[in-house]
């Protein structure tokens, strides 16, 4: 589930986002994909999980610096 297998592509079929919104989260520091040597993203399962959290929560309403303040709590709890 952990391994970053998935290019942006796949992840963007499995979440229904765009590329322009998985980056956008990304550029929020809310995603952290891995990146080839030739800087190509790199995302596992988890990350499409948190990707779909992430949406679904900015829609009903979060800011961006709140899920990523959360997220930063999560991560550390976990």
């Amino acid at each position: 589930m952990n391994s970053k297998v998935m290019t942006i592509g796949t992840v963007r079929e499995l979440t229904g986002l765009t590329e322009r919104q998985i980056r956008y989260y990304e550029e929020k520091q809310l995603i952290f994909p891995d990146r080839t040597q030739g800087r190509a993203r790199k995302f596992s399962f988890e990350d499409v999980d948190i990707l779909k959290e992430i949406h679904t929560k900015l829609q009903d309403g979060f800011h961006t610096y709140e899920l990523r303040k959360s997220l930063a709590h999560h991560h550390v709890r976990s």
